[in-house]
């Protein structure tokens, strides 16, 4: 069964002499529980076929399904339950003036769960870190504890498809194994689905 289905998939930017065509006919499967790579060198589209799955790349077309429902231009609400992005950069997808217990909090809150200090508490124990880290806030964390956080903020709405854009390259390379195995046991303890865009074979390879 297929999580994910993308087909024919052209993204653009710009109009006219202006476009840039990034991606262009694209076009791959994604089971149910599988841990898919999309592996290029910088500049060819991995990222941005991402962000179109996400929304945040608008201009595209072709056919995009999730669980078997075709994706429109514009993403219901109930979308974000399921599909969450992990970004590169975890310091810059962290809000600086924002403490972790608010970075998941709000997230919790946002996808309407009521039992918010249970489910906060739950998710610093799955990513690896614990109660001492609720109240800290970005800039007092490491970059392997930043992208922690970051995933935890992503797994706060029980996806069943997590997009992972080279969730490890900003990290030191002795905490890109950590973060790796974290989200192999996460895959296999939560039944996750993930597409990860690397350039970097060894990190796909990774299950």
């Amino acid at each position: 069964m297929s999580m994910l289905h993308v087909e024919a998939l052209n993204v653009w930017f710009g109009k006219s002499r202006d476009r840039v065509d990034a991606v262009k006919s694209a076009t791959f499967d994604v089971a149910v529980g599988e841990s898919f790579g999309l592996v290029g060198e910088s500049g060819s589209g991995k990222s941005t076929i991402l962000r179109a799955i996400t929304g945040l790349a608008t201009e595209w077309s072709g056919t995009i399904s999730v669980n078997n429902e075709a994706l429109t231009k514009k993403r219901p609400r109930a979308f974000f339950k399921t599909v969450q992005m992990v970004f590169q950069d975890p310091y810059a997808s962290l809000h600086p003036r924002h403490s972790v217990d608010q970075v998941l909090g709000e997230t919790l809150h946002l996808h309407g769960f009521k039992d918010i200090d249970a489910r906060v508490t739950k998710l610093l124990d799955d990513v690896g870190l614990g109660l001492k880290f609720r109240f800290r806030y970005p800039h007092q964390l490491s970059g392997g504890q930043r992208q922690r956080v970051a995933i935890a903020r992503a797994l706060a709405p029980e996806p069943n498809l997590l997009l992972l854009d080279e969730p490890t390259s900003a990290l030191d390379v002795s905490v890109q194994a950590e973060i790796l195995n974290l989200l192999a046991d996460l895959r296999a303890n939560r039944g996750l689905t993930y597409l990860m865009v690397s350039h970097d074979l060894s990190v796909v390879a990774v299950k």
